[in-house]
């Protein structure tokens, strides 16, 4: 039985898998990250709309900052894709991922509502 359970295992998946494999978590923090970036902008702009009345500066704000936060969280997610199957499951790389990790949801949590100030006081001034 045992035989068959490891033959089994190295037919179906053709390669060696790690318990952690800092790739894949990445690229799943990467995914979720993009998804709360892009509602917390919608929903910060839109209130930032309603408060200034400038709906076309707001609405170009918008898709460019969108379009803008996709390389910087490609770069993330690239410095992880390029590990190796040993490295991906090496837990020396856990401080690394945790530092990256705090810097990818602190930018899409955090540049959301900065924006937002930034828009608000351009339209102050305006």
């Amino acid at each position: 039985m045992n035989d068959t359970y490891s033959s089994h295992e190295t037919a179906s998946a053709g390669k060696r898998e790690y318990a952690h494999d800092w790739r894949k978590k990445m690229s799943d923090h990467v995914a979720y990250a993009l998804l709360v970036y892009t509602g917390l902008q919608i929903f910060a702009t839109m209130g930032a709309m309603k408060e200034t009345g400038m709906k076309m500066l707001a609405l170009f704000a918008l898709v460019v900052l969108v379009g803008a936060i996709i390389p910087a969280c490609r770069k993330f997610e690239r410095r992880w894709r390029n590990l190796t199957d040993e490295q991906a499951g090496d837990m020396s790389y856990e401080s690394a991922f945790k530092r990256d990790l705090t810097m990818l949801w602190l930018l899409a949590i955090g540049l959301p509502f900065a924006l937002t100030m930034l828009f608000k006081g351009i339209a102050a001034l305006m």
